[in-house]
């Protein structure tokens, strides 16, 4: 879809493309298609889980001009990549590049154990969310997180892409008073129809959620 002259595709899972103009940016790219593959400026990848961080997709889209920050316990996967360069980060920091600037947001869970008192995403793993800006477009993309207390400290952001599955992330619900707070001018639902969640999570959020809503 096109918002505001970016183009924002959504493709598997999580996946995401932004572009505009030459600019080629992918977030946590995974199973993506032979029409999906484009030499790739930036790859954000916001924790180590494979539906996130898979190295077989991002070999198909990274080029020498290839910047990567990584977020999570991601290192390990992307530490021999040929590209022109790999940044390990964590929550809360920020970078500024020739076309783009991004913030670095924490992304955990609040209430989904893999096992008694053990989330499937501890706060101390630095696992991140990514906010993107692009010709001042400022695009919201939260990884796997609950709707935590940090996210009431974003400001102007345009379009948030919301997890809405549950189990690993946000109940429909949950996404939906988290968009209250985040309160953007544009709302994506993503993680759903592939590993968990289906189309009727999405179509609950957009129901019950405050802002436009576009599923693609």
């Amino acid at each position: 879809m096109d918002y505001q002259g970016l183009s924002i595709n959504h493709f598997e899972h999580d996946t995401f493309q932004l572009k505009k103009g030459d600019l080629v940016v992918y977030l946590d790219p995974f199973k993506l298609t032979d029409r999906q593959i484009e030499p790739a400026d930036f790859i954000f990848i916001t924790h180590h889980h494979f539906d996130h961080c898979s190295p077989e997709d991002i070999k198909k889209i990274i080029a020498g001009k290839t910047v990567i920050l990584a977020g999570g316990l991601s290192e390990e996967q992307l530490k021999d990549l040929k590209v022109k360069e790999v940044k390990f980060v964590k929550p809360r920091e920020h970078f500024e590049f020739e076309n783009l600037k991004v913030e670095t947001v924490p992304a955990y869970n609040l209430d989904k154990w893999r096992s008694k008192g053990v989330p499937y995403h501890p706060r101390e793993e630095n696992h991140v969310g990514f906010v993107v800006e692009i010709d001042g477009i400022r695009i919201y993309h939260p990884g796997d997180s609950d709707n935590i207390p940090e996210m009431a400290e974003l400001k102007n952001i345009d379009v948030a892409l919301i997890p809405v599955s549950g189990t690993y992330v946000m109940t429909p619900l949950e996404a939906i008073s988290a968009c209250g707070i985040i309160k953007p001018k544009l709302a994506i639902p993503m993680h759903y129809g592939s590993i968990v969640g289906n189309q009727s999570d999405a179509q609950e959020f957009k129901e019950g959620a405050n802002c436009q809503v576009e599923l693609i």
